[in-house]
């Protein structure tokens, strides 16, 4: 049984109902549930609604749709931002994928930039550098041969994927202390250390249209990613990341939003304790 959890925060209902009718159109999904974190979604047919109390981040919204899909049986189980529109057939090739590889724990469409003159990348994948900083491998080029291939990757977008339950339950879904933005880099990384692997397989498409769901945010996104930088490479990085990490985010206090990068790097600095703690339990 596969479920698709869709997390909404966004104001704009249409985005959400567009999101919505591309999943039920393309037919392969047996659940699809809806976690609105506050936006006051509507959504009608068979479409399961859970409304939290507030704004729990996307992670914590994640995982309550998980634990609803696993209540309901779901094997696996496919999570989506509100600004996704799937194509045709999307979740065949990566449920093959997951009935090929018992080792993968999850797998991720290829992501299309909607709104693109040109058909451009979004997402094959996510690469950490060496500074901590997440990259959607292919971001803006043109697509073509060089993104047809299933291909392995480091992590994936949280945007959109396919995941294992029995990853989930082995992991714990996402952390929620992230709140917003490197949740997935963190799943995958503590995933890739309990044995699971990854692949993305681009014969699944998906349409993003990137950030329209965070705009409202303003600075504190900036924000947001700065701090959450700093506490995956507490976690996870060696000295020298840690070092390149800091290094960048003070390069970044002369850029716009100032304010936003000043107090990113200060919380992101208080998060280290925490981030030390759990890569001790960890371990």
């Amino acid at each position: 049984m596969i479920a698709v959890v869709i997390v909404t925060f966004s104001a704009e209902a249409a985005m959400l109902d567009a999101c919505v009718a591309s999943v039920l159109a393309a037919g392969d999904a047996d659940q699809v549930i809806v976690v609105d974190n506050g936006a006051r979604a509507v959504v009608g047919g068979s479409v399961e609604l859970i409304r939290t109390s507030r704004n729990l981040g996307f992670g914590a919204g994640a995982n309550v749709g998980f634990r609803r899909a696993e209540e309901q049986g779901a094997t696996s189980i496919a999570l989506l931002n509100d600004d996704i529109e799937v194509e045709a057939g999307w979740l065949g090739p990566l449920r093959e994928a997951l009935n090929r590889d018992a080792a993968l724990g999850a797998v991720q469409p290829k992501l299309l930039l909607a709104g693109s003159a040109a058909t451009r990348v979004n997402s094959v994948g996510v690469a950490i550098g060496r500074d901590g900083a997440g990259t959607d491998i292919g971001y803006g080029e043109e697509d073509g041969p060089k993104f047809a291939d299933d291909r392995p990757i480091e992590s994936f977008t949280g945007g959109a994927v396919l995941f294992r339950s029995n990853f989930l339950k082995n992991t714990g879904g996402f952390d929620e202390s992230y709140f917003l933005y490197y949740e997935d880099v963190d799943l995958a990384r503590r995933g890739a250390d309990l044995g699971w692997t990854y692949r993305c397989v681009p014969a699944s498409r998906v349409w993003h249209l990137v950030s329209a769901s965070t705009v409202q945010l303003g600075d504190r996104a900036r924000w947001l990613q700065e701090r959450n930088r700093l506490r995956y490479v507490f976690r996870f990085g060696d000295g020298a990341m840690v070092a390149r990490a800091l290094w960048l985010s003070i390069r970044r206090l002369r850029w716009s939003p100032r304010g936003a990068h000043a107090r990113a790097l200060v919380t992101g600095l208080a998060s280290a304790p925490s981030a030390l703690r759990a890569r001790g339990r960890t371990r």
